[in-house]
């Protein structure tokens, strides 16, 4: 297997006379792009670019679509079979200030049904002309080509539409030649350039982010997922560099250009059919590590040289190794690849991106430093390696058809990584933790009327902003609870069996869900599990309508009843449901300590003598939250919980410790039990040391915070919070001998952290004095910091919220000097929460300029702001006064825009609020792209917290003031 990557001194000769012809070409193009560009600023974007004006130069497709370029779904006439494409990115700008990539492709494809028309994806390239035409086409196995009649490119459906004299034949192959020219922006989508500094250099390197509809922005391809392909790749790049790509390179030559330039070219062996999606490349001066899997498998971790020098890549490689050994077993399938190259990207939209045998992440995805690190950076490595890699089988091996079924491969890739973790890190419990990470968030955006089903027709899913609208986490978050549920019924090793035999069946091809269905139903038959009906019938109901049930036990008669759980009861469900929103419903139980048999409720009320119970006992339902739905019960049964919590906590266990605080403040906001029922599932926090109850508490009481921060119960309720958390504070200074040593646990070390931000918030004796302290001995000593990483984000955030613009300009400064990318965001975050509205202003502006936030970080530090009560309404003056730029140069149609929305309107809860998103939505309802649904829900959210906040607020208030006075 190959050992690193080694550049050639020898020349080979006859692949630089290609090379020195193709490199003259794309020198050509590269005046004729700046032209263009230049000339389409000027232009309507109605102009098509190299061409006299066709068909396709009309600016919206009609709703109605016509002609097969006005669909944005490919005809299944033609099929890829290979492509054979250059590119040769420029790192420098050329006279005009523009970075470009130049190049040509060739893709080979098979004529399925006869058709005079061929329809190609690109977006954003411009082309050379051959006699007037953007492509050449030739046949291959010794017909004759048609002549090409017309060609132009067609913009909102994103084709070059080529017209023929004359079809072509099914059967028939032919070859498609193109030559053209893109802008390598800054835009993180496509083919496009990353900036970083290393001491003081400023470099440039080319990436990719292809998922879902931008491979098209790099070359033309038939860029739909059930298009699968082989790709043979080579990059053009200068001395000094190395290029990656998802194959193993051959041996890098020496070119010369035609005016002088001596280059680097670099070829790949080819890569094994697989969709367009999953293509990637780079170009970059990066240094590596690596290591071998067996004999079989290459292993680099790739990133900044400083990076690397420093051992930031060393956990991941240690990782990577097991759990692709743990996925191989789980999958019984070795891994499809001979290497797998991860590479650390200092600007990348998402956490990171499963391209077959290249993946790219973030930085904070895949670097960890212990010295720098938390023990929440560490976990986020080593579950987004583990996400990463399990798609290397589930989604890349075997895709799905089309992206209305994302959810599976997301939502699997999200659970298994938990398994994957767990195998690598067994100290860490992560198998429990997709219950607080995934689950219970998720279930608070799927309580909404504006929620959607998993799966969705083929034909509800056609524009790429319709294809990013899902990469939500209904997609993720939800996906993996119904999969962790699936696999919880039918047992781990049932479900893995099952994986394994659709992963064999369908290997290099394409699938929709009833084919995973199928597969896991042979395996259930083969083990002799009895389901109720089968699995297909069964998970239909939670995949194909959106939401899930709120189950409801009354422990004096055994009477069952699952009623659709909405967050605001008042809402109106405009989705029509095939299963009049019933589930079938795996109902798993304790009672008074003792685990009993699956129930299946299958209708809307059942009744089962065993879930009745005596005068002294206690029932909860849903072990470890396996289902997804939540429960109630009657109100006998829940004062018997409540008295167990208070006096044994430790009988319950800890994962439904965490639920009844959930379910009971989630029931409340719905209006099914009283909000002081909700409270006082919180009065044992006194007693609990464990991390999921108090972080499950802490996120529903943050939503007290967000709605009462601004008025007089805040008071209260903060006193009440002081005295719960005031005891885990003090067993953490004790456990930790006056906060100087870690603890050994890893869940504790994050409720130390619960511990310090809870008590600094709510003062508790001593806390502010402490970060206060640790920051100003960094301010003094800024190259020591002492304080523990696990602490920092908590430190910084209590620090710079106390002090004032000093303190904020020396966060600035280290922000702007890290070298290690989890401490930028730990600094990053910490900076939103000064009370300084000047300051918060003047950041809101950073977030504009790409020299001083990054793109990929823009969005989330308006949100960090956003969550400050002070810069809330500074956020949402701001997106609404730049709203054209934000939705323009931040891409409306990323994955991580609706979250701009979420976060900036989750504090709105009046009228005034209201109807200030309705005149957004009204002012922008062309300009919206994937915040769309982010919208309605936060209209819905708003509507739903001005009657809560109608309902509860004196409730709340008297509750808080009692508690505090000891009069309850």
């Amino acid at each position: 297997m190959g050992k690193g990557f080694f550049i050639s001194k020898v020349v080979a000769v006859v692949c630089v006379v290609v090379a020195i012809s193709a490199v003259a070409t794309i020198i050509a193009l590269s005046v004729v792009y700046a032209q263009e560009k230049s000339k389409n600023q000027e232009t309507p974007a109605t102009a098509t670019t190299g061409t006299t004006a066709g068909p396709g130069t009309q600016t919206t497709t009609p709703s109605t679509p016509k002609e097969p370029w006005q669909h944005y779904r490919l005809p299944d006439s033609l099929s890829p079979i290979s492509y054979n494409v250059t590119l040769w990115p420029r790192l420098t700008p050329n006279p005009d200030g523009l970075y470009i990539f130049s190049g040509y492709s060739t893709v080979l494809f098979t004529c399925v049904n006869e058709t005079d028309l061929i329809l190609i994806h690109s977006n954003k390239l411009n082309f050379t002309m051959f006699d007037g035409y953007h492509a050449q086409l030739k046949a291959v196995d010794g017909a004759s080509a048609p002549q090409l009649k017309k060609s132009w490119l067609e913009v909102p459906t994103q084709y070059l539409v080529i017209q023929l004299s004359s079809p072509m034949q099914a059967g028939s192959t032919y070859e498609l030649f193109t030559e053209f020219v893109g802008e390598l922006a800054d835009d993180l989508g496509g083919f496009y350039r990353s900036e970083y500094y290393e001491d003081g250099v400023r470099k440039i390197l080319a990436t990719t982010q292809m998922q879902p509809t931008d491979a098209r922005k790099a070359f033309p391809c038939f860029d739909e997922p059930a298009m699968k392909a082989v790709f043979h790749m080579t990059l053009i790049h200068p001395h000094g560099t190395v290029a990656l790509s998802n194959s193993m390179n051959y041996e890098p030559i020496n070119i010369t250009t035609p005016d002088g330039l001596n280059l680097i070219q670099t070829s790949f062996g080819p890569t094994e059919i697989m969709s367009t999606y999953l293509l990637a490349f780079v170009v970059c001066d990066f240094g590596f590590i690596q290591s071998d899997l067996g004999a079989e498998v290459l292993i680099r971790i790739w990133a900044r040289r400083k990076a690397i020098d420093e051992g930031q890549g060393a956990y991941a490689l240690e990782k990577t190794g097991p759990i692709l050994s743990f996925f191989e077993k789980y999958y019984k399938i070795p891994y499809p690849l001979k290497k797998s190259d991860q590479i650390a990207l200092p600007d990348f939209s998402a956490g990171a991106m499963e391209n077959w045998g290249l993946i790219t992440y973030r930085e904070t995805a895949l670097l960890y430093n212990p010295a720098v690190s938390s023990n929440g950076d560490k976990e986020w490595v080593a579950t987004v390696i583990s996400h990463e890699l399990a798609h290397m089988w589930f989604g890349n091996l075997v895709t799905t058809r089309w992206w209305n079924d994302l959810w599976l491969n997301e939502g699997f890739a999200t659970y298994v990584s938990y398994l994957g973790a767990n195998y690598t890190e067994p100290d860490w419990n992560m198998s429990d933790l997709i219950v607080l990470n995934e689950i219970i968030g998720v279930m608070a955006v799927d309580a909404l009327a504006s929620s959607h089903p998993l799966s969705s027709k083929e034909a509800d899913v056609m524009r790429p902003e319709d294809i990013n609208a899902l990469f939500d986490s209904i997609t993720y978050s939800k996906g993996a609870a119904v999969l962790r549920m699936l696999s919880s019924f039918i047992t781990e090793e049932v479900f893995s069996n099952g994986l394994s035999m659709y992963l064999e069946e369908f290997k290099y091809k394409n699938t929709v869900y009833q084919d995973l269905w199928k597969n896991l139903q042979t395996a259930v038959d083969n083990a002799g599990i009895q389901l109720p009906h089968s699995v297909e019938v069964i998970m239909n109901r939670w995949i194909l309508q959106m939401g899930f049930p709120v189950v409801t036990i009354d422990t004096s008669t055994g009477k069952i009843s699952q009623k659709h759980f909405l967050l605001n009861p008042d809402s109106v469900v405009d989705v029509p449901s095939e299963f009049n929103y019933e589930w079938f419903v795996p109902i798993t139980w304790i009672k008074t300590g003792a685990a009993k048999d699956q129930y299946w409720l299958l209708t809307k009320e059942a009744t089962n003598p065993d879930m009745t119970i005596g005068a002294s006992e206690w029932l909860i339902a849903n072990i470890d939250m396996k289902g997804f739905y939540r429960v109630n019960y009657d109100s006998e049964n829940w004062d018997r919980i409540l008295t167990k919590l208070s006096t044994q906590h430790q009988a319950i266990p800890v994962i439904n410790r965490a639920q009844i605080i959930d379910d009971a403040f989630n029931l409340a906001r719905a209006k099914i039990v009283s909000t002081t029922l909700a409270l006082s599932t919180t009065r044992f926090l006194n007693a609990e040391l464990e991390y999921m109850p108090w972080q499950t508490a802490t996120r529903n009481l943050d939503y007290f915070v967000l709605m009462f921060d601004r008025s007089e119960v805040y008071g209260p309720m903060q006193g009440y919070i002081n005295k719960k958390v005031t005891p885990l504070f003090k067993h953490f200074k004790d456990l930790t001998a006056n906060w100087t040593k870690i603890p050994e646990k890893h869940t504790d070390q994050y409720n130390q952290v619960n511990a310090l931000s809870w008590g600094c918030s709510t003062g508790v004796e001593g806390c502010k004095e402490l970060t206060t302290a640790w920051f100003k001995e960094w301010m003094d000593n800024p190259d020591n910091n002492k304080i523990s990483p696990n602490l920092r984000t908590t430190v910084y955030c209590s620090a710079i919220a106390e002090g004032g613009v000093v303190e904020w300009d020396f966060a600035w400064g280290m922000y702007r000097n890290a070298t290690i990318a989890s401490e930028a965001e730990k600094l990053l975050y910490a900076l939103s929460c000064t009370k300084q509205p000047w300051l918060l202003n003047r950041y809101l502006e950073y977030c504009l300029v790409p020299e001083m936030i990054r793109k990929q970080d823009a969005t989330f530090t308006i949100n960090y702001i956003a969550g400050n009560p002070i810069g809330q309404p500074l956020a949402w003056d701001f997106i609404r006064a730049n709203w054209d730029h934000i939705f323009n140069n931040y891409g409306g149609g990323s994955m991580s825009f609706g979250r701009l929305i979420n976060g900036v309107t989750k504090r709105f809860s009046s009228e005034f609020e209201y109807k200030q998103l309705l005149q957004f939505k009204e002012d922008n309802i062309n300009q919206l792209g994937s915040a769309a649904s982010s919208l309605e829900q936060a209209l819905e959210r708003t509507k739903a917290n001005m009657d809560w906040l109608a309902l509860n607020k004196k409730l709340v208030f008297d509750w808080f003031t009692n508690e505090i006075s000891g009069t309850v």
